[in-house]
């Protein structure tokens, strides 16, 4: 039993006792039928009191614990033994508990009404235990299928994330390739200095593989990191500015929520000295504002088209929210909900 189940053991032990000894305080009435029978003994009542609480205590330990002994032939599906044994154990209480009180009150006369009282008393009491060991065995059975349900679904989720990530590494890799290829015609030294920074943007993707949640800020040092990358081939045509509050650089996201949008944002629009590209990082009431000015190129080259679709998925997965996206003839805008407070869904193990 877990210490939850051994709290409502306990208690349930002492619902039971209080509620089969209740009618026993009727003796303290004079003239009273229960006065007729038994004299009320402080001592003795107490004696009677304890007995049947440890009497409950024993037939839920037995039923419920740990070790194999009649929970053992339950599990096993030996219901007969377990229903026999259980009895035996009762009937062996029930004389021990008589035994020790004919000898600790040897005064004490048991009539033969207050005798079968006695007894009857602790039969109620093993068939409100044994209600009580069924309630606690279907919630046992819950909790399990629960747990179960619960796994089942973390395995789905962290399986449709590691396809989600699938595809992007590759999409990644693609356009950065194609970059590269084109500086290294013209320029072979930069090319070497575009591949130091594109080995640290891949150091700093890889750093937390295992984590699907992670917090803005190190979002935005993968950021700046892309952002020199661009710099390099776009110079004097490319800005980015991050105005990012304290607060929402503390939120969580999914990790490699930015990457994405600042490359396609940079592979996807035309950027010159005369209409340079400007993209702002921002965040206004718990959102993320990745703003561009829109400039479409006519012939932006190939495309897997799993960019946005694939974030929307993403943040559908761990968050439960979507994406925004606004399209105007100036600006291109794409809104991420930020969760506040939340923790990491990385691997515990």
């Amino acid at each position: 039993m877990d210490k939850n189940e051994r709290n409502l053991c306990w208690y349930s032990a002492l619902f039971i006792t209080l509620v089969i000894n209740s009618a026993r305080l009727l003796a303290l009435r004079e003239n009273g039928i229960m006065a007729r029978y038994w004299q009320f003994n402080v001592a003795e009542y107490s004696f009677q009191f304890l007995f049947n609480y440890g009497f409950c205590i024993v037939l839920f330990t037995l039923n419920l614990g740990n070790r194999e002994f009649l929970a053992g032939y339950r599990k096993r599906g030996q219901l007969g033994l377990y229903y026999f044994f259980n009895a035996l154990v009762v009937i062996f209480l029930i004389g021990l508990g008589s035994i020790s009180q004919h000898i600790l009150f040897p005064n004490a006369h048991l009539h033969s009404l207050v005798l079968k009282g006695y007894i009857t008393r602790f039969l109620l009491s093993t068939i409100l235990v044994a209600i009580s060991v069924r309630l606690l065995l279907l919630i046992r059975e819950s909790q399990k299928k629960d747990y179960a349900n619960a796994q089942l679904k973390e395995a789905y989720y962290q399986a449709q994330l590691a396809l989600l990530k699938g595809q992007l590494d590759p999409h990644f890799l693609f356009n950065s390739l194609s970059t590269l290829s084109g500086i290294v015609r013209e320029d072979p030294v930069l090319a070497q200095s575009y591949i130091l920074h594109l080995s640290k943007v891949y150091r700093n993707t890889i750093t937390n593989t295992e984590t699907a949640l992670v917090r803005v800020s190190d979002e935005l040092t993968i950021i700046h990191s892309y952002a020199q990358l661009i710099y390099m081939r776009l110079e004097e045509a490319f800005c980015l500015q991050i105005e990012v509050s304290l607060e929402a650089q503390n939120a969580w996201l999914p990790h490699l929520s930015l990457q994405p949008l600042l490359e396609n944002v940079a592979k996807h629009n035309i950027a010159t000295r005369k209409k340079p590209l400007v993209v702002t990082f921002c965040d206004e009431d718990g959102w993320l504002i990745i703003r561009n000015n829109h400039q479409p190129l006519i012939n932006a080259g190939y495309s897997t088209g799993t960019g946005l679709v694939n974030l929307n998925e993403r943040f559908r997965l761990l968050t439960e929210r979507e994406i925004e996206i606004e399209r105007t003839n100036e600006w291109f805008i794409v809104r991420l909900p930020l969760l506040k407070g939340a923790r990491s869904l990385a691997k515990e193990k």
